[in-house]
């Protein structure tokens, strides 16, 4: 399946703004099942700087650039074409049970799975804790196979929590999510790997972007209107499976990847320091299209 991604993001200030510092994360990966074929940024005020391409730490598609001239607004658009082919969605059945990976991640006996393990501690926005250990017990019973186990706790997240822009902010702490049942894809993102994490299992966030409808339905999507966040979780023999609580999917060829990473504070799309500037208004507009040619 091939998308037309358009990705523009404003900012408004109050006052003028002399020099401003970005990092953006808005150049979807290559991976296993996605082909990148293009992405143009354009900025304004033309930056004085621009790295044109980096790579971080995880090996994500990181720009940065700097404005060095007063400005009042910021401009940054990104404009990609992508090709997402359909993985090979695993048995649930056959995958093991969820302690002996658990135990597996613990002893980290080969590179992979040390690779995984650093995604079984808590960051800045995924904590651990017993309450979230035990919100999972019920998915989690003894001998089950891990993904059996994931799929039903994707499945409760999406049932038992209610999709809501107005009830949280990026900054809102999984615990009140947990309390209140409301919250966006970044919540339920946060949610969930917090939730495995909990429980001793390795779990990265997923950045990137949704398609509108499902390609064998015509199934609304929930998140399709900006940015979209999901999960992977680590699984012996299978590697790294996303799965999307907010629309209780594994995702297909609908997803776009953008990064990924132990949480949305290491790859938020657009981060950046000014100086001055007073208050500021943001506005985000996201577009995801099917392409034929």
């Amino acid at each position: 399946m091939k998308y037309r991604i358009f990705h523009r993001t404003r900012y408004v200030y109050q006052g003028n703004v002399p020099i401003g510092y970005n990092r953006v994360y808005l150049s979807p990966r290559n991976c296993p099942q996605q082909e990148c074929l293009r992405t143009q940024l354009d900025v304004t005020p033309v930056p004085a700087m621009f790295t044109h391409r980096a790579f971080d730490y995880y090996g994500n598609d990181v720009q940065y650039f700097s404005v060095q001239e007063p400005h009042d607004t910021l401009d940054i658009t990104a404009q990609s074409e992508v090709i997402v082919t359909p993985n090979l969605q695993p048995a649930l059945e056959s995958s093991p049970p969820w302690e002996q990976v658990r135990d597996m991640l613990r002893q980290a006996s080969t590179e992979e799975i040390l690779d995984a393990y650093q995604y079984v501690f808590p960051s800045e926005f995924v904590p651990v804790s017993a309450e979230l250990a035990e919100y999972s017990a019920p998915s989690f019973t003894p001998g089950r196979p891990i993904l059996e186990a994931v799929v039903d706790l994707t499945h409760r997240i999406f049932t038992e929590f209610t999709y809501d822009p107005a009830a949280t902010t990026i900054a809102t702490p999984v615990k009140t999510v947990l309390a209140n049942r409301r919250g966006v894809c970044q919540d339920f993102a946060h949610l969930q790997i917090a939730c495995l994490r909990s429980m001793g299992l390795a779990s990265r966030y997923v950045s990137g972007y949704i398609a509108p409808k499902r390609a064998d339905s015509d199934t609304e999507m929930i998140g399709a209107q900006a940015s979209h966040a999901w999960l992977s979780v680590f699984v012996p023999g299978h590697g790294w499976v996303d799965v999307d609580p907010t629309n209780d999917v594994l995702p297909t060829t609908e997803h776009i990847t953008l990064a990924w990473a132990r949480d949305y504070d290491e790859v938020s799309p657009v981060r950046g320091v000014i100086l001055g500037g007073g208050t500021q208004t943001l506005e985000v507009a996201v577009h995801v299209t099917p392409a034929s040619n």
